[in-house]
């Protein structure tokens, strides 16, 4: 049986990662040594392709790619701003990676995006857009246990071509981790020959504008100053740049208090917009 990483915009909810996990186990063969990792999501097509994209590279680096199933749940309907009839969102989308893992979960803006490039084949499944608000409880489970399964023979798949997943242009917050780093989708090549380290840079988030030095690391500035860096995310051959400063936290050693990242940007959320003078 593979294993199952849920990336979901309900992974903080007490209740909905539950639901989701029983239904699973319920149409499991064997739901002995069933295992599930949730990983929470903000409601944004942009940090849930950020998260599966990083959750993947790391699968295929360190762990078993083969064994790995991911479901994905993040779909607010942004192709709509009336009424929703039964609760209708995007179709369900099952992707086989050229690495063996599987991915499944509504093909919702942009969650394929990012590990678009890995994708060997794409299948639609029928059924799972519609009827029911609670899709990942009442509506996947029977599905993604066949993939945990090897069942997936069984499933009536329809081939799709991959131009059904859009492209992610442009420069977005794609993750803010738990120190406070701003985790970026602009790739470290994409300052190359713009920038040299000990520039600075003009950035501009949620209409608030900073500047920030680049340098090699996020300890290449002094403790407290504002810094963009290749960071420990993406392809390791061209990783995504962060922007956030360096602090001492619980041990400073002064009375400042800490500053990182997203305390330079006010109401920072995963998935906005990215400007960066001089580069475009």
């Amino acid at each position: 049986m593979k294993k199952l990483t849920l990336i979901a915009d309900y992974g903080n909810d007490p209740l909905s990662p539950v639901e989701a996990w029983t239904a699973i186990q319920g149409n499991l063969k064997d739901y002995h040594g069933a295992q599930i990792t949730v990983v929470n999501s903000y409601p944004s097509t942009i940090h849930t392709a950020f998260l599966l994209n990083q959750l993947v590279q790391t699968e295929e680096r360190y762990g078993i790619p083969h064994e790995t199933v991911f479901f994905i749940n993040t779909d607010p309907r942004i192709e709509s701003t009336e009424a929703v009839e039964h609760a209708e969102g995007a179709k369900g989308l099952i992707a086989k990676l050229a690495g063996g893992i599987t991915i499944i979960g509504p093909n919702a803006g942009y969650c394929f995006s990012l590990i678009k490039s890995k994708i060997e084949k794409a299948y639609f499944y029928d059924g799972l857009e519609k009827g029911s608000q609670f899709r990942s409880r009442d509506l996947y489970p029977r599905v993604v246990a066949h993939l945990m399964d090897n069942m997936e023979e069984e499933l009536d798949l329809q081939e799709s071509s991959l131009d059904v997943i859009p492209e992610l242009r442009g420069m977005f917050v794609g993750h803010i981790d738990n120190y406070g780093n701003i985790k970026t989708t602009i790739k470290h090549s994409d300052f190359k020959g713009k920038f040299e380290y000990g520039d600075t840079v003009n950035i501009t988030i949620n209409n608030g504008n900073q500047k920030a030095t680049y340098v090699a690391n996020l300890f290449g500035g002094n403790v407290g100053e504002l810094v963009i860096y290749p960071g420990s995310s993406g392809d390791p051959s061209d990783s995504y740049l962060e922007i956030s400063a360096w602090s001492h936290f619980g041990d400073t050693k002064d009375d400042k208090a800490s500053r990182t990242g997203k305390d330079f940007f006010s109401n920072l959320l995963p998935g906005m917009p990215i400007s960066i003078e001089g580069l475009r």
